[in-house]
């Protein structure tokens, strides 16, 4: 495997889920073993079963560490559902979030260090080890946070009910992350950003992933201090994984590679679009920010990869500005 060169301070990629874990297994054929430290949204995050669950944070995981399921982009590989079924058929438990047998033992670790005092960070810790990710994982944050969903109906919904529960079905009025007010950055969170030459957006939902990490306190401050290089989410107006397009008009913005760059134009210095959205460039450079387009369709991880480097060669052009 060949590594490019990797900035002095290392990178700090901010991601999701899918998006965000295909993009990094290119991102980890271009920079050096050490130099990359993931901050993963944990706003998705759920208790179920009496577990605490974090789809962002496994699904970068299994990606990473070669046991996601190759069709869904999430779950693990060769999974069953025993445990799922029996719960359903024989107990009645309404089955609207499906986890797999091999899925439940991450589940139970972790639950079982938080319930013994440990920290998120520290359950992550672990279960990336035994995954050998080749990266430093961390939550956003070790607080207790929640996305929140208001429907047009007059209801409130952690994000994974309406998303997952109810099939994105009714219409949104407002997003907003449950505890942001009182959470703080997990512990190393600040101290990667501060000392990182590079801070990249992965592809992911600009308002519940992206977004999501953004209103824990002190973490936006802390991009504006560093060059940001983003990869849109959407291409060609459309997203390619998600629910962006439901959600962006509810910030008031338009479900296009411009728009999303304009709602980081505080702090983003690079942006990453398709060449699908070639059209879209000008608007990008009016905001004061470098614009390019490539493929961002990672079918392979060759594409991954070489997405991976059109981002460091805009930071390093940023950088050299």
């Amino acid at each position: 495997m060949t590594h490019s060169a990797t900035p002095d301070g290392g990178v700090v990629a901010l991601a999701g889920g899918i998006g965000a874990a295909r993009f990094l297994r290119g991102l980890v054929q271009v920079v050096a073993p050490g130099a990359l430290t993931v901050v993963a949204n944990t706003g998705d995050d759920l208790r179920l079963h009496g577990l605490h669950i974090s789809p962002d944070l496994d699904t970068i995981t299994y990606t990473l560490g070669g046991g996601v399921h190759p069709v869904q982009g999430w779950g693990r590989a060769d999974e069953h559902h025993t445990v799922a079924a029996e719960l359903a058929e024989r107990y009645g438990v309404p089955g609207w979030f499906t986890l797999g047998d091999r899925d439940l033992a991450t589940h139970l670790l972790r639950t079982g260090m938080l319930a013994d005092g440990a920290t998120l960070s520290q359950a992550t810790a672990r279960i990336a080890a035994a995954w050998n990710l080749p990266f430093r994982l961390l939550p956003m944050t070790d607080d207790p946070v929640a996305t929140m969903v208001e429907t047009t109906d007059g209801r409130t919904l952690h994000f994974q009910e309406w998303w997952v529960g109810e099939r994105a079905k009714p219409d949104v009025v407002a997003v907003g992350l449950e505890g942001a007010a009182t959470a703080r950055p997990a512990p190393g969170v600040l101290e990667a950003l501060g000392q990182a030459s590079v801070v990249l957006l992965c592809p992911s939902n600009p308002v519940v992933s992206i977004g999501t990490i953004l209103d824990v306190p002190g973490i936006r401050p802390a991009l504006r201090q560093k060059p940001v290089v983003g990869v849109s989410p959407i291409v060609g107006g459309r997203v390619v994984r998600g629910m962006a397009d439901r959600l962006l008009p509810v910030l008031g913005a338009d479900v296009s590679a411009a728009a999303v760059a304009d709602l980081y134009s505080d702090f983003l210095d690079g942006w990453v679009m398709d060449t699908a959205d070639r059209g879209g460039v000008p608007a990008v450079q009016s905001l004061g920010i470098v614009a390019r387009v490539t493929d961002t369709i990672m079918r392979t991880d060759a594409v991954s990869a070489a997405l991976a480097r059109s981002v460091l060669d805009v930071a390093t052009e940023v950088v050299r500005r």
